[in-house]
């Protein structure tokens, strides 16, 4: 028998879901005129809409959801959201420039009589030159750094506030681009930035864009929250150290002196690592951005987000700069790991539980080589050095993932190109999305997740000579660099855990 609640309710709820599903239809209705951009727009209505209307369906139904599914279908409903919002832009540009050359063709069609085949060539160029946001006076002169032995031009396009010249390429893309860059700076100085890039069908071609398009220095407010942003991480990462010594920092302030060798050790992981982003920077003659570091009460940090100031010259620079700062920081927590092992006895400071060196193949398997068998009982005693070199391995672990601007989504864009990159960024945030599911305890993945997919999910722009791939010196680096990635992140199975002598 149901009751009045009931009764009261399911017309309310009737009422609710109907109202929704007729905005939703009038929506459509109003969007429709306006082609592929209002249908867009109506789209992203949708997927705002979508994620609170299923829950409240659920909940009507005496259905719930998780904490965990409500925040992976938040995260989902973003990513659609953002998706559509970069289509929206790219149907919008297309739409202007399709516009302004319908109005040069009116135009042309007044002042004059039906034109010959001739002049039907001559009114395609001037419509190039006229729809261009280059002065045709530059354009001019930008023309003329082609040539059958670099690169030969056929067509010019309107791109953003440059041009793109269709073509076919005559010689090497490395050559080439030293022939065309050379020659357009001898003609205009640093007026104008030529890329060599892959275009849309899948064909080389050249991209001018005024230098103002340059990434610009971090500005003042930048530089502040940057500053902010290292202070938050320092008092976190002498909060992390306090937990690793048993005891609260904001209740035991007067311990603090016995946090900072720990926090030290932190921030020493923390400083490689930038400092090996720095030092192939200043060997690419690369500009970077104050690091904006992410501080966390687990582990003090989770590392730092880092930008380009300045364009990158090709994918190599990409990749050296990407890989440098894992590999001095992972060198650096590997040989903290490796001595805090080597130091560690029986009255070693931390007494922990054997199965947590099972958390880490890579951490487990260096712990078996140098322990034995001490890791066959149920307590280990471990050096601090151990944990800091294993708490250093995932910093640099989390941020070789394959995602966006992370340090592992450049390395991937620099050595399989910018379609491969996106992909894994989607394939690598539908993973951290399935982890965070199935093991709500936990957080570090959805938190990851959300740094991906709001700050970092960008691939970084293209390289000046984006044709030229890495070598395979390198591509073997970056394989080995994911893979330890992986060994780092991914745990022992208990089964396979017992098979090496790691636990009881």
């Amino acid at each position: 028998m149901p009751t009045t609640l009931d009764q009261f309710l399911t017309p309310i709820v009737f009422v609710i879901f109907a109202l929704a599903i007729g905005v939703l239809v009038w929506g459509y209705r109003r969007a429709k005129p306006f082609g592929k951009l209002g249908k867009l727009a109506w789209l992203q209505s949708v997927v705002l809409m979508a994620p609170w209307l299923l829950y409240f369906v659920l909940f009507s139904l005496g259905l719930s959801l998780s904490l965990p599914a409500v925040l992976i279908l938040l995260l989902v409903s973003a990513g659609i959201y953002i998706y559509l919002g970069r289509q929206m832009r790219e149907a919008g540009q297309a739409e202007l420039l399709r516009q302004k050359a319908a109005q040069r063709l009116q135009n042309l069609a007044k002042d004059q009589d039906q034109g010959t085949t001739a002049g039907d060539v001559n009114a395609t160029t001037s419509l190039e030159e006229d729809a261009s946001p280059i002065p045709p006076e530059d354009l001019a002169i930008i023309k003329g750094i082609f040539s059958i032995d670099s690169f030969f031009a056929t067509e010019t396009i309107a791109y953003q506030e440059g041009a793109i010249f269709k073509g076919n390429l005559r010689t090497q893309a490395e050559e080439a681009f030293g022939k065309l860059s050379a020659k357009l700076k001898d003609l205009m100085g640093d007026k104008y930035r030529l890329f060599l890039v892959e275009g849309s069908e899948d064909r080389p071609v050249v991209v001018i864009l005024p230098s103002s398009n340059d990434p610009q220095p971090s500005t003042l407010a930048q530089k502040n929250l940057a500053v902010v942003l290292l202070v938050a991480t320092i008092v976190t990462t002498l909060e992390a150290s306090a937990a690793l010594l048993g005891f609260d920092l904001v209740d035991n302030w007067q311990r603090v002196g016995e946090t900072v060798p720990l926090a030290i050790a932190v921030g020493i992981i923390l400083l490689a690592h930038e400092l090996g982003h720095l030092w192939q920077a200043k060997k690419w003659d690369v500009r970077l951005s104050w690091p904006f570091f992410l501080p966390n009460w687990q582990i003090g940090s989770f590392g730092a987000i880092t930008r380009f100031e300045s364009l990158l010259p090709s994918r190599n620079a990409l990749f050296d700069v990407a890989i440098a700062g894992p590999a001095v920081g992972g060198l650096v927590s590997l040989l903290f790991l490796i001595v805090g092992l080597i130091l560690s006895r029986e009255d070693s400071l931390f007494q922990l539980p054997v199965q947590f060196l099972q958390g880490s193949l890579l951490v487990g398997t260096v712990a078996k080589v140098i322990l034995g068998d001490a890791l066959t009982k149920d307590i280990v005693a471990i050096h601090p050095l151990t944990v800091l070199g294993w708490l250093g391995l995932v910093i640099n672990g989390l941020n070789l993932l394959p995602a966006g601007q992370l340090d592992g989504g450049r390395i991937i864009q620099a050595i399989y190109g910018r379609k491969v990159a996106r992909r894994t960024t989607i394939a690598t945030l539908i993973i951290l999305g399935g982890i965070t599911l199935f093991n709500p305890a936990n957080p570090i993945p959805l938190y990851w997740a959300i740094v991906v997919l709001f700050l970092q999910r960008q691939l970084e722009r293209p390289s000046l000579n984006e044709l030229t791939e890495p070598d395979d010196t390198r591509a073997g680096l970056g394989l080995l660099a994911l893979l330890l990635m992986l060994l780092t992140l991914i745990p022992f199975s208990p089964n396979w855990a017992l098979r090496l002598g790691i636990g009881a």
